[in-house]
C-alpha cells in the first residue's frame, strides 16, 4: 500500500489518490454561517482588543507566533473542551482513502477521545504567515478531511484554512468511492471586526451544531 504524509500533500498527489472537484458555493454555507449566536459584550471586547493588539504585526508573524498570539486565544475562547470532544494540536491521525494510506500530524482538530483523538469533526489547517511561495494549505486539509470521512463513516466534513489574516471555510462531501466535491467560502479578514465576529460565530456553530 502506498503511503503519503499530509505535510507532503500536493494537488497532483491528491488527484492521484482521489478525484476532488470544487463546486460553486451558492447557498451551501447558509446553515453554517447563519447560526444564531449573539456575542456578549465581553466577547466583543475580546475580539476588538485582539485586533487592536495584533493588527500591526500579524502578517509578519511566523507560524508559531501566529498561533500563539491570535489563533489559539480565539479557539480557547470558543472552548472546544467538553465531556464529548476536545481540541487537539499537532496530533496524528491516519486512514486509508481509495487504497492509499494517508497519515500525519494535523495543525488543529476537534475530535472525540481523552488521551488520543478518535473521531474527528473539524480541522483548521496551516497556521502561517502570508508567503508568496508557500504551498497552499487546502490540499493538506482535503487529505485530512478525506481520512476523517473514512474514520467517521460519513459523507460530509467541515474545515477551514488560514493564510495570514485570511480565513476560508470548507465543506467536503464524498459522493462515491473515488469522487468528492468541496465548497469554499468567501475569505474572511480577521483584522476587520465584522469578519472576525463572523469567524467566531462560525466556530461556535462548529462546536454546537457539527460536533456530533
Amino acid at each position: 500500500m502506498e503511503t503519503y504524509s499530509f505535510s507532503k500533500m500536493t494537488y497532483k498527489t491528491l488527484q492521484k489518490i482521489t478525484n476532488i472537484e470544487k463546486k460553486p458555493r451558492e447557498k451551501n454555507f447558509e446553515d453554517w454561517f447563519n447560526y444564531s449566536y449573539a456575542l456578549n459584550k465581553e466577547e466583543e471586547f475580546f475580539l476588538q482588543e485582539l485586533i487592536n493588539k495584533e493588527e500591526m504585526y500579524l502578517e509578519f508573524y511566523n507560524e508559531g507566533l501566529l498561533k500563539a498570539r491570535f489563533i489559539i486565544p480565539i479557539l480557547n475562547k470558543i472552548n472546544f473542551l467538553t465531556d464529548k470532544f476536545r481540541d487537539w494540536y499537532e496530533y496524528e491521525i491516519e486512514g486509508v482513502v481509495n487504497g492509499y494510506k494517508l497519515s500525519g500530524k494535523t495543525d488543529f482538530m476537534v475530535a472525540t477521545g481523552t488521551r488520543l483523538p478518535e473521531k474527528p469533526y473539524f480541522f483548521i489547517q496551516e497556521f502561517k504567515r502570508t508567503e508568496i511561495n508557500a504551498k497552499h494549505p487546502i490540499d493538506q486539509l482535503h487529505a485530512e478531511m478525506a481520512v476523517a470521512i473514512e474514520i467517521n463513516k460519513k459523507n460530509k466534513l467541515f474545515g477551514a484554512y488560514n493564510i495570514g489574516k485570511l480565513w476560508n471555510f470548507i465543506i467536503l462531501e464524498k459522493l462515491t468511492e473515488n469522487k468528492y466535491q468541496y465548497y469554499e467560502s468567501e475569505s474572511f479578514d480577521c483584522l476587520k471586526i465584522n469578519d472576525l465576529k463572523q469567524i467566531y460565530i462560525n466556530l461556535q456553530a462548529v462546536k454546537h451544531k457539527y460536533c456530533k
